[in-house]
């Protein structure tokens, strides 16, 4: 398929790109299940909690077993008394989904496919940025009528990130960092010539 190269230049032209990652279905069900593999994977995963063997103290039964007129009790440390530990206490763990590589192919191609239908994935040339200042970003941004938008870059440019990194709608990746959620995040993604052709050999 034939993408229009976004540029100032009146004969800007376009780039072709194969259909097999840029033009198939959106399959809606893949997405939702790798997307949320995804986030899921992100989680810490670090919330604890003491059992009642973990909670200092408890060790000697509080009175004795007969004769007071009082419930049984064999420790200070119950987890139905104040102060005494949690019943399912909660402990570290990984909230990973497994996703396999087909899969996970198969949902980058049906998002980038999407965004194309939409109109919301946009090929320039190039993006470069003289010196790595804010207000260079905006006004670059501003010549495209854009606010909320990822950039993919070929390779890492850290006069652009430097440029984007105090804007809270625009973000600067790699095209190995792209991951589905960021590709769904943002309003547009703006993509250079050199990383739209390494992501078509990444999941074709």
């Amino acid at each position: 398929m034939h993408i229009d190269v976004v540029s100032d230049a009146a004969d800007a032209g376009s780039v072709d790109l194969a259909d097999r990652t840029f033009a198939v279905d959106y399959n809606e069900p893949l997405v939702h299940q790798v997307v949320t593999a995804y986030m899921a994977g992100s989680r810490r995963g670090t919330k604890a909690r003491k059992s009642r063997a973990e909670v200092r103290g408890g060790g000697a039964k509080p009175w004795r077993q007969k004769g007071l007129g009082r419930a049984r009790a064999g420790s200070i440390r119950s987890p139905i008394w104040r102060g005494g530990g949690a019943t399912f206490a909660a402990k570290p763990r990984s909230f990973e989904q497994k996703v396999n590589r087909k899969m996970y192919r198969g949902a980058m191609r049906s998002i980038l496919s999407e965004l194309i239908r939409r109109e919301r994935l946009l090929v320039v040339e190039d993006f470069v940025l003289g010196k790595p200042k804010t207000k260079d970003m905006v006004a670059r941004l501003s010549t495209l009528g854009l606010t909320d938008v990822l950039i993919v870059t070929a390779q890492q440019d850290d006069t652009l990130t430097l440029a984007a990194r105090n804007l809270r709608n625009v973000a600067v990746q790699q095209c190995a960092e792209v991951s589905p959620v960021s590709l769904l995040t943002f309003d547009k993604v703006i993509m250079t010539v050199a990383a739209a052709k390494r992501i078509e050999g990444r999941f074709a």
